[in-house]
């Protein structure tokens, strides 16, 4: 498995002080329950990036990491349901809690291929909300373009995660050391690109 090189390190290293600062400011005018969605979402993706600095790339192949890195992008899309379609706060809470408690379980319990199909569906469901709230609320004028860049970083994490997720199939999209040579800097765009968006939601 490719190594963590120098450039990784500090990309890694620019993706948590991103978090770290999107945690540290929030994001004005919030309800509860979406401030909890962002500071998980943001506080998970520190914590993940830390464990990569510190165990490379091999800590993508321990079970719990893949667990707890799902609480980001489903982390995230609850805050912006709660944001902005807080009627929906209860039925996507409890989608978020079914799909997390499958992919703790069927990590351990079931397949290689079937853990990866629910970890996908998961992941990219999240992810397509975080994607397309945004876009639908620019079309309708309730947004400024520039929210647009949310809608950037759910393309990304969605990507990231489907890259990944196939990659764990031994069938990759994508050969294993192109998808690591740019997982940093996909998680630093990704980062860069929400907190420059939630700027204008």
């Amino acid at each position: 498995m490719k190594k963590l090189s120098i450039l990784d390190r500090m990309l890694l290293l620019g993706t948590c002080l991103l978090a770290a600062y999107q945690i540290s400011t929030g994001i004005a005018g919030l309800n509860l329950p979406a401030t909890w969605g962002f500071t998980i979402g943001f506080g998970t993706l520190l914590v993940a990036c830390l464990l990569l600095i510190i165990l490379g790339f091999e800590g993508l192949e321990r079970q719990v990491i893949v667990i707890v890195s799902t609480l980001i992008p489903l982390a995230i899309s609850f805050g912006l349901i709660s944001t902005h379609i807080p009627h929906l706060i209860i039925p996507y809470l409890i989608f978020c809690v079914i799909g997390f408690s499958a992919i703790a379980i069927t990590r351990f319990t079931t397949s290689g291929t079937i853990a990866t199909i629910i970890l996908a569906i998961v992941h990219g469901g999240a992810g397509v909300m975080i994607t397309f709230l945004p876009i639908a609320r620019i079309l309708t004028a309730r947004s400024s373009p520039g929210y647009l860049l949310v809608s950037l970083g759910g393309g990304l994490i969605g990507l990231v995660g489907i890259l990944l997720a196939f990659q764990r199939t031994g069938k990759p999209l994508i050969p294993q050391e192109k998808i690591l040579s740019v997982l940093p800097a996909l998680l630093l765009l990704m980062t860069a690109a929400f907190i420059g968006g939630f700027s204008f939601h």
